[in-house]
Protein backbone atom coordinates (compact mmCIF):
# COMPACT_ATOMS: atom_id res chain seq x y z
CA UNK A 1 0.00 0.00 0.00
CA UNK A 2 1.10 3.62 -0.51
CA UNK A 3 1.34 5.54 2.74
CA UNK A 4 3.29 8.18 4.65
CA UNK A 5 6.56 6.90 6.10
CA UNK A 6 9.87 8.40 7.18
CA UNK A 7 12.83 8.87 4.82
CA UNK A 8 16.43 9.19 6.03
CA UNK A 9 19.01 11.10 4.02
CA UNK A 10 22.21 9.14 4.71
CA UNK A 11 24.38 12.00 3.48
CA UNK A 12 22.96 14.31 6.14
CA UNK A 13 22.81 11.72 8.93
CA UNK A 14 25.83 11.86 11.24
CA UNK A 15 24.88 8.79 13.28
CA UNK A 16 24.31 10.74 16.52
CA UNK A 17 21.48 8.38 17.48
CA UNK A 18 19.18 11.02 18.99
CA UNK A 19 16.32 9.78 16.82
CA UNK A 20 16.48 6.18 18.11
CA UNK A 21 15.14 6.63 21.67
CA UNK A 22 12.52 9.05 20.34
CA UNK A 23 11.04 6.37 18.08
CA UNK A 24 9.19 4.41 20.72
CA UNK A 25 7.96 1.97 18.08
CA UNK A 26 11.52 0.69 17.58
CA UNK A 27 11.64 1.41 13.86
CA UNK A 28 15.11 3.03 13.95
CA UNK A 29 18.58 1.68 14.67
CA UNK A 30 22.11 2.98 14.21
CA UNK A 31 23.94 0.66 11.81
CA UNK A 32 27.38 1.49 10.39
CA UNK A 33 27.12 4.96 11.95
CA UNK A 34 23.88 5.78 10.12
CA UNK A 35 20.24 5.80 11.26
CA UNK A 36 18.25 3.19 9.39
CA UNK A 37 14.57 2.28 9.23
CA UNK A 38 14.69 -1.41 10.10
CA UNK A 39 11.10 -2.26 9.11
CA UNK A 40 8.12 -0.51 7.50
CA UNK A 41 5.92 -2.48 9.90
CA UNK A 42 7.17 -0.44 12.85
CA UNK A 43 6.97 3.07 11.33
CA UNK A 44 3.61 4.75 11.96
CA UNK A 45 4.46 7.69 9.68
CA UNK A 46 3.62 10.31 12.32
CA UNK A 47 7.16 11.68 12.39
CA UNK A 48 7.84 11.95 16.13
CA UNK A 49 11.54 11.39 15.40
CA UNK A 50 11.85 14.34 12.99
CA UNK A 51 12.12 17.06 15.61
CA UNK A 52 14.96 15.22 17.38
CA UNK A 53 17.30 15.08 14.37
CA UNK A 54 19.79 17.99 14.60
CA UNK A 55 20.88 17.54 10.98
CA UNK A 56 17.42 17.59 9.35
CA UNK A 57 18.12 14.16 7.87
CA UNK A 58 14.63 12.74 8.53
CA UNK A 59 11.61 13.72 6.45
CA UNK A 60 8.27 12.18 5.51
CA UNK A 61 7.49 10.75 2.09
CA UNK A 62 4.68 8.93 0.34
CA UNK A 63 5.73 5.53 -0.99
CA UNK A 64 4.79 1.89 -1.21
CA UNK A 65 5.28 0.39 2.25
CA UNK A 66 4.00 -2.46 4.36
CA UNK A 67 1.06 -1.42 6.55
CA UNK A 68 1.98 -0.30 10.06
CA UNK A 69 1.26 -3.14 12.52
CA UNK A 70 0.42 -2.03 16.06
CA UNK A 71 0.46 -5.58 17.43
CA UNK A 72 3.98 -6.23 16.16
CA UNK A 73 5.08 -2.88 17.59
CA UNK A 74 3.67 -3.82 21.00
CA UNK A 75 5.40 -7.20 20.87
CA UNK A 76 8.70 -5.42 20.23
CA UNK A 77 8.04 -2.77 22.86
CA UNK A 78 6.94 -4.84 25.86
CA UNK A 79 10.49 -6.02 26.73
CA UNK A 80 11.59 -2.37 26.88
CA UNK A 81 9.42 -1.80 29.93
CA UNK A 82 6.57 0.25 31.28
CA UNK A 83 7.93 3.74 30.59
CA UNK A 84 8.55 3.00 26.91
CA UNK A 85 5.06 1.54 26.53
CA UNK A 86 3.50 4.57 28.22
CA UNK A 87 5.48 6.93 26.00
CA UNK A 88 4.19 5.06 22.95
CA UNK A 89 0.59 5.25 24.17
CA UNK A 90 0.96 8.97 24.79
CA UNK A 91 2.40 9.34 21.30
CA UNK A 92 -0.69 7.70 19.78
CA UNK A 93 -3.03 9.76 21.95
CA UNK A 94 -1.32 13.05 21.09
CA UNK A 95 -1.70 12.31 17.38
CA UNK A 96 -5.38 11.37 17.83
CA UNK A 97 -4.76 7.83 16.58
CA UNK A 98 -7.66 6.41 18.57
CA UNK A 99 -7.90 3.14 16.65
CA UNK A 100 -4.21 2.32 17.14
CA UNK A 101 -4.41 3.40 20.78
CA UNK A 102 -7.30 1.00 21.36
CA UNK A 103 -5.37 -1.82 19.67
CA UNK A 104 -2.43 -1.17 22.00
CA UNK A 105 -4.64 -1.11 25.09
CA UNK A 106 -6.35 -4.33 23.98
CA UNK A 107 -2.93 -5.94 23.56
CA UNK A 108 -1.97 -4.90 27.11
CA UNK A 109 -5.19 -6.34 28.50
CA UNK A 110 -5.09 -9.57 26.49
CA UNK A 111 -1.50 -10.29 27.52
CA UNK A 112 -2.01 -9.24 31.16
CA UNK A 113 0.97 -6.88 31.02
CA UNK A 114 1.73 -5.33 34.39
CA UNK A 115 1.72 -1.55 33.93
CA UNK A 116 1.97 -0.67 37.63
CA UNK A 117 5.02 1.21 38.96
CA UNK A 118 7.77 -1.16 40.05
CA UNK A 119 7.52 -0.22 43.71
CA UNK A 120 3.85 -1.23 43.73
CA UNK A 121 3.89 -4.19 41.36
CA UNK A 122 4.58 -6.85 44.01
CA UNK A 123 2.32 -5.60 46.81
CA UNK A 124 -0.70 -4.07 45.09
CA UNK A 125 -0.68 -4.54 41.33
CA UNK A 126 -2.75 -2.06 39.39
CA UNK A 127 -4.54 -3.31 36.27
CA UNK A 128 -2.76 -2.16 33.13
CA UNK A 129 -5.59 -0.06 31.82
CA UNK A 130 -6.09 1.68 35.19
CA UNK A 131 -2.42 2.59 35.39
CA UNK A 132 -2.44 4.01 31.89
CA UNK A 133 -5.66 5.95 32.28
CA UNK A 134 -4.44 7.47 35.56
CA UNK A 135 -1.18 8.57 33.98
CA UNK A 136 -2.93 9.89 30.89
CA UNK A 137 -5.34 11.95 32.98
CA UNK A 138 -2.47 13.45 34.96
CA UNK A 139 -0.45 14.26 31.85
CA UNK A 140 -3.49 15.72 30.10
CA UNK A 141 -4.11 18.01 33.07
CA UNK A 142 -0.47 19.06 33.06
CA UNK A 143 -0.60 19.69 29.31
CA UNK A 144 -3.60 21.99 29.61
CA UNK A 145 -2.02 23.83 32.52
CA UNK A 146 1.42 24.36 31.04
CA UNK A 147 0.82 24.26 27.29
CA UNK A 148 3.19 21.31 26.91
CA UNK A 149 2.61 19.44 23.67
CA UNK A 150 5.50 16.99 24.03
CA UNK A 151 8.22 16.06 21.55
CA UNK A 152 8.41 16.01 17.80
CA UNK A 153 8.32 18.86 15.34
CA UNK A 154 5.80 21.45 16.64
CA UNK A 155 5.01 22.67 13.13
CA UNK A 156 3.97 19.32 11.71
CA UNK A 157 2.64 17.47 14.73
CA UNK A 158 -0.92 16.24 14.19
CA UNK A 159 -3.42 17.60 16.70
CA UNK A 160 -7.18 17.73 17.03
CA UNK A 161 -8.94 20.61 18.77
CA UNK A 162 -12.12 20.77 20.82
CA UNK A 163 -14.49 23.56 19.81
CA UNK A 164 -15.78 25.78 22.65
CA UNK A 165 -19.48 25.65 21.82
CA UNK A 166 -20.40 28.22 24.48
CA UNK A 167 -18.10 30.69 22.78
CA UNK A 168 -19.50 29.79 19.37
CA UNK A 169 -23.11 30.20 20.47
CA UNK A 170 -22.50 33.51 22.24
CA UNK A 171 -20.42 35.22 19.55
CA UNK A 172 -21.50 37.01 16.40
CA UNK A 173 -20.03 34.88 13.59
CA UNK A 174 -19.05 37.95 11.58
CA UNK A 175 -17.49 39.93 14.44
CA UNK A 176 -13.71 40.38 14.74
CA UNK A 177 -13.80 38.00 17.72
CA UNK A 178 -15.58 35.18 15.90
CA UNK A 179 -14.20 31.85 17.19
CA UNK A 180 -12.05 29.65 15.03
CA UNK A 181 -13.66 26.54 13.56
CA UNK A 182 -10.27 24.89 12.99
CA UNK A 183 -10.23 21.43 14.59
CA UNK A 184 -6.75 20.18 13.68
CA UNK A 185 -3.09 20.92 13.03
CA UNK A 186 -1.28 20.99 10.63
CA UNK A 187 -3.33 22.22 7.67
CA UNK A 188 -0.82 22.51 4.78
CA UNK A 189 -1.23 19.51 2.50
CA UNK A 190 2.50 18.72 2.33
CA UNK A 191 2.60 18.46 6.13
CA UNK A 192 -0.56 16.43 6.55
CA UNK A 193 -0.69 12.72 7.26
CA UNK A 194 -3.62 11.55 5.09
CA UNK A 195 -4.38 8.82 7.61
CA UNK A 196 -4.45 11.08 10.67
CA UNK A 197 -7.34 10.40 12.99
CA UNK A 198 -9.13 13.65 12.16
CA UNK A 199 -9.58 12.51 8.54
CA UNK A 200 -11.30 9.21 9.40
CA UNK A 201 -14.83 9.29 7.92
CA UNK A 202 -14.63 13.10 7.74
CA UNK A 203 -15.99 15.73 5.41
CA UNK A 204 -12.89 17.48 4.10
CA UNK A 205 -12.38 21.01 2.79
CA UNK A 206 -9.51 21.43 0.31
CA UNK A 207 -8.96 25.19 0.08
CA UNK A 208 -6.61 27.31 -1.96
CA UNK A 209 -4.25 29.29 0.29
CA UNK A 210 -5.75 32.68 -0.61
CA UNK A 211 -9.40 31.86 0.08
CA UNK A 212 -9.34 32.41 3.84
CA UNK A 213 -7.75 35.85 3.32
CA UNK A 214 -10.32 36.96 0.76
CA UNK A 215 -13.39 35.64 2.56
CA UNK A 216 -14.23 37.14 5.94
CA UNK A 217 -16.57 34.34 7.05
CA UNK A 218 -14.48 31.46 5.68
CA UNK A 219 -14.50 29.61 9.02
CA UNK A 220 -18.23 29.92 9.58
CA UNK A 221 -19.15 29.18 5.95
CA UNK A 222 -16.80 26.28 5.17
CA UNK A 223 -14.90 24.91 8.18
CA UNK A 224 -17.61 24.23 10.74
CA UNK A 225 -17.52 20.51 11.53
CA UNK A 226 -14.95 19.78 8.79
CA UNK A 227 -11.32 18.77 8.48
CA UNK A 228 -9.20 20.92 6.20
CA UNK A 229 -6.20 20.91 3.88
CA UNK A 230 -4.76 23.97 2.14
CA UNK A 231 -2.56 24.18 -0.95
CA UNK A 232 -1.54 26.47 -3.78
CA UNK A 233 -1.76 24.75 -7.19
CA UNK A 234 0.43 27.43 -8.77
CA UNK A 235 3.34 27.83 -6.34
CA UNK A 236 3.53 24.52 -4.47
CA UNK A 237 5.96 21.86 -5.67
CA UNK A 238 5.48 18.09 -6.00
CA UNK A 239 1.80 18.15 -6.88
CA UNK A 240 1.95 14.39 -7.52
CA UNK A 241 2.36 13.97 -3.76
CA UNK A 242 -0.82 16.02 -3.29
CA UNK A 243 -2.74 13.65 -5.54
CA UNK A 244 -1.35 10.64 -3.65
CA UNK A 245 -2.36 12.11 -0.32
CA UNK A 246 -5.88 12.91 -1.50
CA UNK A 247 -6.17 9.37 -2.87
CA UNK A 248 -5.09 7.98 0.49
CA UNK A 249 -7.72 10.11 2.24
CA UNK A 250 -10.38 8.63 -0.02
CA UNK A 251 -9.27 5.00 0.15
CA UNK A 252 -7.62 4.64 3.56
CA UNK A 253 -9.25 7.30 5.73
CA UNK A 254 -12.63 6.76 4.04
CA UNK A 255 -13.48 10.47 3.89
CA UNK A 256 -17.13 11.16 3.10
CA UNK A 257 -16.92 14.22 0.85
CA UNK A 258 -14.32 16.58 -0.56
CA UNK A 259 -15.18 20.28 -0.89
CA UNK A 260 -12.68 22.15 -3.08
CA UNK A 261 -12.74 25.92 -2.49
CA UNK A 262 -10.74 28.06 -4.92
CA UNK A 263 -10.28 31.66 -5.96
CA UNK A 264 -11.60 32.97 -9.29
CA UNK A 265 -8.07 33.26 -10.72
CA UNK A 266 -7.28 30.69 -13.47
CA UNK A 267 -4.37 29.01 -11.68
CA UNK A 268 -6.69 27.85 -8.90
CA UNK A 269 -8.43 25.41 -11.25
CA UNK A 270 -5.46 23.08 -10.75
CA UNK A 271 -6.75 22.26 -7.26
CA UNK A 272 -9.98 20.87 -8.68
CA UNK A 273 -8.01 18.88 -11.25
CA UNK A 274 -5.88 17.30 -8.51
CA UNK A 275 -8.99 16.34 -6.55
CA UNK A 276 -10.60 14.83 -9.65
CA UNK A 277 -7.47 12.82 -10.52
CA UNK A 278 -7.28 11.53 -6.94
CA UNK A 279 -10.89 10.35 -7.15
CA UNK A 280 -10.17 8.62 -10.47
CA UNK A 281 -7.18 6.82 -9.00
CA UNK A 282 -9.00 5.83 -5.82
CA UNK A 283 -11.00 2.66 -5.45
CA UNK A 284 -13.90 4.62 -3.91
CA UNK A 285 -16.07 7.24 -5.59
CA UNK A 286 -16.87 10.18 -3.33
CA UNK A 287 -18.81 13.40 -3.99
CA UNK A 288 -16.69 16.47 -4.80
CA UNK A 289 -18.11 19.99 -4.53
CA UNK A 290 -16.40 22.96 -6.19
CA UNK A 291 -16.85 26.49 -4.86
CA UNK A 292 -15.27 29.51 -6.55
CA UNK A 293 -14.69 32.67 -4.49
CA UNK A 294 -14.08 36.11 -5.98
CA UNK A 295 -11.12 38.29 -4.97
CA UNK A 296 -13.66 40.38 -3.04
CA UNK A 297 -14.71 37.35 -0.97
CA UNK A 298 -18.05 36.60 -2.65
CA UNK A 299 -19.14 33.09 -3.63
CA UNK A 300 -19.35 33.14 -7.44
CA UNK A 301 -20.42 29.54 -8.06
CA UNK A 302 -20.93 26.28 -6.24
CA UNK A 303 -21.49 22.96 -8.01
CA UNK A 304 -20.94 19.24 -7.54
CA UNK A 305 -18.41 17.85 -10.01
Amino acid sequence: MKRTIIKIDEELCNGCGLCVPNCHEGALQIIDNKALLISDLFCDGLGACIGHCPEGAITLEEREAEPYDEVKVMELMVPKGRNTILAHLEHLKDHNETELLQQAINFIKANNIDMSPKEESQNSPIPAITAFESLRAAQAASSHSHGNHGGGCPGSRAMSFDIDMDKVNNTDSVSPEAPSELRQWPVQLHLLNPMAGYFKNADVVLAADCVAFAMGNFHNRFLKGKSVAIACPKLDSNKEAYVQKLTAMIDNSLINTLHVVTMEVPCCSGLVQMASIAREQASRNIPIKKTVVSIHGDVMSEVWV
